[in-house]
This record gives structure tokens, C-alpha cells and sequence, in this order.
């Protein structure tokens, strides 16, 4: 029997040395290779992500006569701060702005508490018919905004809500109910059922272990859907072009469509100011609650 003793396994080592260091290397060649590349792509996307943003900032401090007559990629001869206040106060942007949060935010409310409830419902209670009313649910998805607004537009009239916001109110959680309960259903699974049979045998009824219990766990979940949602309402277009008849009613995104200066003509200075309060101001809220939302996201994915 041979023993493979310290001198022979040193020896053997040191004749294969040269070519293992020589392996050793190129591997380690071919990560700093991979690692400038990875940082090349990386710096790429951020020039293309953040390149349009500061393009739109520049263009928001430049005079009507700037953008006119030079370049667009020039920078402004004169900063004009003055832009945002003249967006603000001619522009209306202001007026905009709470238009917009009078709609979304009830219906955001009502979207997470009716979403949240129906998801608990679906996924937690048992009773016949659940799987065939999540279908129902998710068959709202499939049908395109486009169908419902003439119909919509009609029984809002006829009902007098018309000139209000409660249209845009009603539509926007109309819409966003079917994927809200969805996602919602889906997060659910992740809750553990052991601590709704405990909360059952102490004596909790379904409407305090779906406030005390069910709801905390899933709070990152509807802080997550919550800003799809948000997003969603806040930039649509369509269902508030179709629902505001005055200006007194415009949301942001249809106050930016029909944005005019003095004596009706567009100043592109004060268009992009305010544009820049609208895009920057939703980024703001998305980089402020970014690791609520991430953490959101891959609850869902998990079984408790």
C-alpha cells in the first residue's frame, strides 16, 4: 500500500504548480474583465435613465426665446427660476395638483381597503363559489378602458355627478380593484393560516383577524400595490380627459395637455417646469418608500 506522505504530496504540488497559478490567473483576468463590462452596461443605462431627466430640468430654467432659436441641447443663456413660479400661478399647475390628489387619494383608499378585504376573503375564508369569483375578478382585467367610458360617461350624466370628480373617484376604483385583488390574493398565501385558527380559537371573530392580524402582515404588500396603483391613477390621461368639462375639474396630466401662457400661446419654459414638479415630485415618493416596495415584492414570492 502506498502512503501518500507530506513530501511526496509537496512534491506533487510543485510540479503542477506553474500551470495551476498560470489557470488561477486567467480566472481571475477573465472576473476584472467581466466586472469593467458589467460597470460599462451599468454607467450605459444610467446615462439613459438620468440624461433625459437633467435634459428636462435644463429646458425648465431656459426662456421661450432660448428654446426657439438654439439648440435643444444647448444650455440656457439665462436661468429662468421664475418658470416654476409662472407654472405654478398662470399655469395653474397648483389647481392641478390638488385635483389630482382630491381623485386619487379616495380612490386609492377605497381601492386597498375593498382590495385588501376581498383578497382576504378569497384566500382565507372558505366558502363555495371563492375560485369562481377570483375568475370574475380577473376577467375585469381583460377588458380595455376604452369600452367602459362611453357607458360610464352616460350613467354619470343621467346621475348628475357630472362637473364633479366623483367620476374620476368611482373609475379609478373600478379599474384598479380587479388587479389590486389579485395581487392581494396572492400575498395572502404567504400568511401562515395557523395564526387565523389560533385568533378563531381565542374568540376572534373574521372582521378582527382581518384588522389585527391579517393587515399587519401584509402591510408591505399593500404599501406595494398601493404605489402601482398610484402610479397608474396619477398619470392616466384618458378617463380624466373624458370626465373633466372645465377647467376648474383638470387633473395634472390633462392640465399639462392644455398648458398655455399668456393670450393662449404655449411658453416652453414654464411647460417644462411644470412638467419637472409632476415627474420629479412622483420619483421623490418612489425613492422614498424604494425599500417598503422591494421588500413587497418578494413577500409574495415566499410561503410563510
Amino acid at each position: 500500500m502506498a502512503i501518500d506522505t507530506p513530501v511526496k504530496a509537496t512534491a506533487h504540488q510543485a510540479s503542477r504548480g506553474p500551470s495551476a497559478a498560470s489557470g488561477r490567473s486567467r480566472s481571475r483576468r477573465r472576473v476584472r474583465v467581466s466586472k469593467v463590462w458589467v460597470k460599462i452596461v451599468v454607467t450605459l443605462l444610467l446615462v439613459v435613465e438620468i440624461y433625459p431627466l437633467v435634459w428636462m430640468f435644463l429646458t425648465s430654467l431656459k426662456s421661450n426665446s432660448d428654446y426657439l432659436d438654439h439648440s435643444t441641447w444647448s444650455l440656457p443663456t439665462t436661468w429662468e427660476w421664475g418658470n416654476y413660479t409662472e407654472a405654478w400661478t398662470t399655469g395653474h399647475i397648483g389647481l392641478y395638483v390638488r385635483n389630482s390628489l382630491l381623485a386619487v387619494v379616495p380612490a386609492l383608499a377605497l381601492i386597498l381597503l375593498l382590495g385588501a378585504a376581498a383578497g382576504f376573503a378569497l384566500q382565507v375564508m372558505v366558502w363555495k363559489g371563492r375560485n369562481l369569483t377570483l375568475l370574475v375578478f380577473l376577467a375585469g382585467m381583460m377588458v380595455p378602458p376604452q369600452m367602459i367610458l362611453l357607458p360610464l360617461f352616460t350613467v354619470y350624466f343621467q346621475t348628475g355627478l357630472s362637473g364633479t370628480l366623483w367620476p374620476l373617484i368611482l373609475t379609478y376604483t373600478g379599474t384598479g380593484l380587479p388587479l389590486t385583488v389579485f395581487m392581494m390574493a396572492t400575498y395572502y398565501k404567504s400568511v401562515p393560516r395557523e395564526l387565523f385558527e389560533a385568533a378563531t380559537i381565542d374568540g376572534a371573530g373574521i372582521l378582527r383577524s382581518f384588522w389585527t392580524i391579517s393587515v399587519p402582515m401584509v402591510r408591505n404588500a399593500l404599501l406595494t400595490v398601493g404605489l402601482v396603483e398610484f402610479f397608474f391613477i396619477w398619470n392616466d390621461l384618458l378617463i380624466a380627459l373624458t370626465f373633466t368639462n372645465s377647467q376648474d375639474l383638470r387633473t395634472v396630466q390633462v392640465g399639462l395637455l392644455n398648458f398655455t401662457g399668456d393670450f393662449g400661446a404655449t411658453q416652453y419654459g414654464p411647460l417644462f417646469a411644470a412638467i419637472c414638479l409632476n415627474v420629479f415630485g412622483t420619483l421623490l415618493i418612489y425613492l422614498f418608500l424604494n425599500q417598503k416596495v422591494m421588500k413587497g415584492l418578494t413577500s409574495g414570492a415566499l410561503k410563510g
